[in-house]
């Protein structure tokens, strides 16, 4: 062999040597990308911020340069939506969403706003699969929907594990939900454990529609005062659990747990949570992992151009029927409550409930504060518009009149303070009006004598037509005494109610407040 052979020789082998000396890096670096209660908000909520096309930038942007990324989400991704995605039953949600590279979400209660067949329908049609551990589908004994996915990084596998808060069946229509039933969150993600550690998965994510609260909601990744369900969840999961991104609550918060970092990012796609994990060879294992919620702004995320194209097209096909002026007013319909729990659009929805029954003879009417999800903010000349009325009541929900003693209305007013732990939330009223005292116990708090139907004194041996949405017939926010109406009737839309009842005074005014006094403040 030649002397330059015999180097080359020398060189190729000692190459291969050290080669096979160099060890791969002992961790691997995993960015998760996270979002909870999209709620359909495919054009911004906000000015400047949010919009699916601007998500999908931030998506892009923060996943640039990563070693691994995964983009998760803690459910309610659609339901509640405005015009432009509900108007096509969310189908362009799940469409965009699929587009800017969502891989996996727990379900919500709002995915079950029409019945678990729809959600399989929208399932079908999603590039991202939904999640739901603790969803369990009666006739066959198995999940609804799978409970998790695993994903491998580096060659270590990471379970992401779905579930929903076990008392959706209290918050969505009962029709919705037949046939499932909804376990203990934390109980059903324990028993995954075993499962996934025989399948070699230590890294667990949980990703669950459920959340908490702070005392400053503004701070996007503060954790201050924090309380709410999550916190008596996370405290019961095993501790293999790593990781929980959660919502439902539409609060931002980055908090520590027990040792776990939990994760919001508030609601309608206007912050994005990455949350930076690091997975240890050795034990297969998160080893660390910090979190940041980031703003969805548009100057700093730039749109996804098919995305954005796509959302002009969408809104262009809504805008005949969300643009339509239908009436005017005299300032805005708030839901913010008084310190009694009254709110200007609670009263006037009410209102547009009764007027729309009283030809079934309804005296009364009750809707739920969860049914409205936006303030009514009419133009400069007072005009608001179909798409105005429908952000704020989306559900689709239709009216039912049905007959209650005087005896069962005070139940009613009563049952909503229910637990010390439950967080009250009254009904918003017309054709009644009460005193309610805090300071007296749950089951006592309502001034019996003060309980007015119209100007007359409630009558406990009285029948009395009272009208609701169907929602609320059902049981829904757990107010069951509406199940115990007799001589049901159907109405219309409660939009559609609260459209006419709106054109028929030009311009309407907020309703005087005062329906519901609270005496002990």
């Amino acid at each position: 062999m030649s002397h330059p052979a015999r180097l080359c020789f020398l060189l190729a082998a000692l190459t291969l040597a050290a080669c096979a000396h160099v060890e791969a890096p002992r961790d691997v670096a995993l960015r998760i990308v996270a979002f909870n209660d999209f709620h359909g908000h495919l054009e911004p909520p906000s000015p400047a911020v949010g919009g699916v096309a601007h998500l999908a930038g931030a998506i892009r942007d923060l996943s640039r340069g990563q070693q691994h990324t995964a983009v998760v989400a803690a459910g309610d991704l659609v339901g509640a939506s405005p015009l432009v995605s509900s108007l096509f039953h969310d189908e362009p949600t799940v469409e965009l969403l699929s587009a800017a590279g969502l891989e996996a979400s727990a379900v919500g209660n709002h995915e079950f706003d029409r019945g678990s067949a729809e959600l399989m329908r929208l399932q079908s049609k999603a590039r991202y699969q939904w999640l739901a551990a603790n969803v369990i589908d009666k006739a066959t004994g198995r999940t609804l929907l799978p409970p998790y996915i695993i994903r491998e990084y580096g060659g270590i596998s990471v379970a992401f594990v779905g579930t929903v808060l076990r008392s959706t069946p209290q918050i969505v229509s009962r029709k919705g939900v037949e046939g499932l039933e909804f376990r203990d969150e934390a109980a059903s993600v324990n028993a995954l454990v075993p499962e996934l550690r025989a399948k070699a998965v230590e890294a667990i994510v949980l990703l669950i529609h459920q959340g908490g609260n702070t005392s400053s909601p503004a701070a996007a990744s503060g954790c201050e005062d924090f309380e709410g369900p999550i916190t008596r969840i996370v405290r019961r999961l095993h501790p293999a659990v790593d990781i929980v991104v959660s919502g439902h609550t539409h609060q931002a918060y980055i908090c520590r747990l027990d040792g776990r970092l939990v994760t919001s990012a508030g609601s309608f796609g206007r912050l994005v949570t990455t949350i930076d994990v690091v997975l240890d060879r050795a034990t297969r294992d998160v080893s660390a992992a910090t979190a940041t919620n980031h703003r969805v702004d548009h100057a700093r995320f730039a749109a996804e151009p098919a995305l954005e194209a796509r959302v002009r097209e969408l809104a262009s096909l809504a805008a005949g029927r969300s643009q339509r002026v239908v009436g005017y007013v005299k300032g805005e319909f708030t839901v913010d409550p008084s310190p009694a729990g009254e709110t200007s659009l609670g009263s006037l929805v009410a209102d547009a409930h009764l007027a729309a029954m009283r030809q079934d003879g309804a005296r009364i009417a009750f809707t739920n504060p969860g049914g409205l999800r936006a303030a009514l903010v009419p133009r400069a000349d007072g005009a608001l518009s179909f798409g105005d009325l429908h952000t704020a009541q989306p559900f689709g929900n239709t009216l039912v009149a049905m007959t209650l003693t005087g005896a069962q209305l005070i139940r009613l007013l009563e049952s909503q303070w229910r637990s010390a732990g439950d967080r009250t939330r009254l009904l918003q009223v017309a054709g009644i009006s009460y005193a309610w005292d805090g300071s007296r116990p749950r089951g006592r708090r309502v001034d019996r004598e003060s309980v007015r139907v119209g100007n007359e004194p409630l009558v406990q041996s009285a029948s009395y037509r009272v009208v609701v949405n169907s929602f609320l017939a059902d049981g829904g926010d757990g107010f069951t005494i509406f199940t115990e109406g007799i001589d049901r009737t159907g109405g219309p839309l409660d939009v559609e109610a609260l459209e006419r009842h709106i054109a028929s005074t030009h311009p309407l005014a907020a309703p005087a407040a005062g329906r519901i006094r609270r005496i002990d403040r």
